[in-house]
């Protein structure tokens, strides 16, 4: 099958994009890949998007997302992109055991952050456990989180934590901090932020009747081995994102992360007619809102290149 613009990845940018690109009757294709809706089909209550004075469910914001673009004709594959060949025009694509050839290509497919892999983690996911301080932070107001991680987005988010909760917990396993020590200042000259060095959470306790809570970690010394519980309301895991980027690492100029670099101001990568947009080119931001912004600005960067290309 050949199109004019593959769009690969159905979060807000690759949704957007896919508005953007079908108005413009470029009939764009969607691979919504494994996660279809992208991250925040794992996120409850959303309240920061723009439009929705109520909030809404993220699956509910996402399921909006997509019924808008099929709307004007964008044609939605639910299926993931596993190889890509971008040497030559036009470009290829491997999905479902299918090759999908496409003019120009939109590259969506966002970051996962990166989790300590406890069952109980997830199944507190969007229920006092996140990836995201700046996205969930407000539930919090006048109560007890814990973060983890030692990075710069660790002291990030525990300083961004602290204009919402009454006390923020930095866990780390280890004795010193590797954030910058400008960030690291800022966190431990705050009195809402308390350290617990030389610690991992082994599990994350709470409750289930009448609905899904968090009420405390429990935490193993790394030194000693000691157990103990800290009573919390919240878990916040900061160590770090992981851009979706692998299947296109061999073509594109990418960060020493793994984040597909862009020209400054556009969504255009190195390679001519391929663009990123959302958390898959973005390090920094990772909101719905600025990836759909850049999801709208790579349709209209797609639409100029196939113009001059006869497209």
């Amino acid at each position: 099958m050949t199109a004019k613009l593959i769009i690969v990845g159905s979060g807000p940018a690759g949704y957007t994009a896919a508005l953007y690109a079908a108005r413009a009757d470029l009939q764009p294709i969607v691979f919504a890949g494994h996660q279809p809706g992208g991250q925040l089909m794992i996120t409850t209550d959303v309240e920061n998007y723009p439009g929705f004075p109520e909030g809404l469910l993220g699956p509910e914001l996402m399921d909006l997302f997509k019924k808008q673009a099929e709307r004007f004709g964008a044609k939605v594959i639910e299926q993931h992109v596993d190889k890509a060949d971008l040497t030559s025009h036009p470009f290829k694509l491997h999905a479902g055991g299918n090759e999908y050839q496409a003019d120009s290509i939109v590259i969506a497919t966002g970051a996962s952050a990166k989790w300590l892999g406890l069952p109980s983690e997830q199944h507190f996911g969007g229920f006092g456990v996140s990836a995201c301080a700046t996205c969930d932070g407000f539930f919090f107001r006048g109560k007890q989180v814990a973060v983890v991680g030692g990075g710069d987005t660790a002291m990030e988010e525990a300083n961004y934590l602290t204009k919402h909760a009454q006390k923020v917990y930095i866990i780390h396993r280890r004795h010193e901090f590797r954030a910058s020590k400008i960030m690291q200042d800022r966190v431990l000259n705050n009195p809402k932020v308390e350290v617990i060095w030389n610690a991992e959470v082994k599990e994350v306790l709470g409750d289930t009747d009448p609905f899904k809570k968090v009420t405390a970690l429990r935490l193993k010394d790394t030194r000693s081995g000691e157990e103990s519980d800290l009573p919390v309301d919240g878990l916040f895991v900061a160590i770090g994102h992981s851009p979706n980027s692998q299947v296109f690492a061999d073509f594109l100029d990418t960060d020493p992360v793994g984040y597909i670099k862009t020209v400054p101001g556009s969504t255009k990568t190195n390679v001519p007619g391929v663009f990123a947009a959302g958390d898959v080119a973005d390090s920094v931001y990772r909101q719905a809102v600025t990836a759909a912004g850049t999801g709208c600005m790579a349709a209209i960067d797609a639409e100029k290149f196939l113009e001059g290309h006869g497209g």
